[in-house]
């Protein structure tokens, strides 16, 4: 048994070869058929002749429609006006289901295509996104353990609010009630006492009411608290990251990139240096294109997006008035109005990819910025403690994977890069 990427080569020319697939597409004059089949590795054009198969046989597989699923066995041949250079001459094959029709055609909808997203995933676009998606994942965990750092996980159901209390999931637990959790970030830092380094991959909720292009309910988050490190030198393990991951896809995923209409070359220029600017000097900049915009506004969606169509590469937005992030921000102590944290634009117009900042390390500090978000000391006792016993310097930040994917694939929605999309209008399939 082979896969078709296996087959696509001069050394298989002349061998038997057998594979399973699903019928890409079909075309049949007279006497021979032209079967596509398609497996998770690729596409091959198969051809059937009637005076090898009969006319029974022959009749059978010239008419199997899309998404027919098959065994096919055959003779592989040169043929440079095959759709990948290479054929197969059926010599027998075994049909598993045989399909009439199939729900997906061109002229769907989007709302059709995500009722139907089960089946929408075999279509060549999706599964070349989920291909890249699956490289992304493995990078990311890849470049921390290189770093030496652990992978942790974190309880999906929680007491206390890492964000704002505003967009808490709530759900009943035992006669009482619990949130899913927003961010693994406060029991990452719990972990950094013992482990120093530690990182995690797991979705993450918000009861935001969005239906902004790149907003979902539940997405995937990968996340990462470090001891002993600022600000500054938590941006620049993320810059590693992210040149890490973007080496990867490009040595694994140059055909799916193809596929999806993404120049190569735009992840090359985005494996060189960030940018860095403080809030303040980007809002100027946004000025000076004639956006209608102040000091102390917060960026949405369609604020970055404005934006980041002016940049050619990622930049690190520093320094953010302390009114427009939540309480564990620590304060720029000779600029206490502003904070040690920061936010990663992606260009392109597609905004921010990850958030993250230097923790506030002293309980005073900490009791203070609580007591201005009106939050109750009591409900955080753990997360108080933290800093009460050896605490120390120590940073984080949080990545949205699914809004990564949407721009390393250049996609139009943040739905098109995670399987089954979860939005404040879709709960199915």
């Amino acid at each position: 048994m082979h896969s078709i990427k296996e087959i696509l080569s001069d050394e298989f020319i002349g061998k038997q070869v057998t594979v399973h697939g699903w019928v890409y597409r079909t075309r049949s004059s007279g006497k021979i058929a032209f079967v596509v089949l398609r497996d998770s590795s690729g596409i091959v054009q198969s051809v059937a002749n009637i005076s090898t198969l009969g006319d029974e046989k022959f009749k059978v597989i010239s008419s199997l429609g899309i998404e027919s699923s098959v065994e096919l066995q055959g003779t592989v041949k040169k043929d440079d006006r095959a759709i990948t250079g290479y054929e197969i001459e059926v010599t027998g094959y075994k049909v598993y289901q045989r399909n009439e029709s199939f729900p997906i055609t061109k002229d769907k909808g989007e709302e059709f295509l995500l009722d139907n997203r089960h089946l929408w995933l075999r279509s060549q676009e999706f599964s070349a996104v989920l291909k890249v998606r699956s490289t992304v994942f493995k990078a990311f965990a890849d470049f921390f353990y290189s770093e030496g750092y652990y992978q942790v996980q974190a309880p999906f159901m929680v007491s206390t609010a890492t964000e704002g209390g505003t967009t808490l999931f709530k759900v009943p637990f035992f006669g009482s009630e619990v949130s899913l959790t927003q961010s693994a970030q406060f029991y990452l830092e719990t972990m950094i006492f013992s482990l120093e380094k530690v990182f995690t991959i797991s979705p993450s909720f918000r009861a935001e009411k969005s239906r902004t292009w790149r907003h979902l309910t539940e997405y995937w988050h990968g996340e990462a608290e470090v001891a002993w490190v600022d600000n500054s030198g938590m941006m620049d393990i993320e810059e590693r990251m992210i040149h890490f991951i973007i080496r990867r896809v490009l040595e694994e995923n140059l055909p799916e990139l193809a596929i999806l209409g993404r120049d190569a070359g735009d992840l090359r220029r985005w494996t060189e240096p960030f940018l860095r600017m403080t809030y303040s000097d980007l809002i100027k900049g946004a000025q000076e294109t004639g956006m209608n915009i102040r000091y102390g506004d917060d960026l949405g969606s369609d604020e970055e997006k404005q934006i980041m169509i002016h940049y050619d590469r990622p930049v690190f937005v520093t320094h953010y008035p302390k009114e427009l992030k939540t309480f564990y921000h620590r304060p720029d102590p000779e600029n206490p109005g502003e904070l040690l944290c920061h936010d990663l634009l992606a260009p392109e117009g597609y905004g921010e990819i990850i958030g993250g900042s230097e923790r506030i390390w002293d309980p005073e500090q900490l009791k203070e910025r609580m007591e201005e978000y009106k939050l109750n000391p009591e409900d955080y006792y753990w997360y108080m403690d933290l800093r009460k016993y050896g605490s120390v310097p120590h940073s984080g930040f949080g990545l949205g994977l699914d809004r990564a994917i949407m721009w390393i694939c250049k996609l139009d929605n943040i739905k098109n890069a995670i399987p089954f999309p979860r939005t404040i209008r879709r709960t199915k399939p």
